[in-house]
């Protein structure tokens, strides 16, 4: 008999399981929200979460990474030339 070596054949890993895992998330974005407005999205974040996956809130974890608009680049500019241009 073939083991199963990816961790399925073990106790809580079945659909039907009981056990939930504790969700993390991490939302990565570029910086200049004000702390309000970040803690309403992860307010918002985690109770979707609390409805969708039947977690506690409690067990819900929310990072944010965020990055200057220097560092962020999206269509071959940064987001701080983007701004740049649109002012234009």
């Amino acid at each position: 008999m073939q083991k199963n070596v990816d961790g399925r054949d073990k106790p809580g890993h079945d659909a039907n399981s009981r056990e939930k895992k504790m969700p993390e998330i991490t939302v990565s974005m570029a910086e200049g929200r004000t702390d309000e407005q970040k803690a309403g999205m992860m307010r918002d974040i985690t109770q979707a979460l609390v409805k969708n996956l039947g977690v506690d809130a409690d067990a819900v974890v929310i990072q944010i990474n965020e990055a200057p608009l220097r560092h962020k680049m999206k269509g071959g500019k940064t987001f701080v030339e983007r701004a740049a241009a649109a002012k234009k």
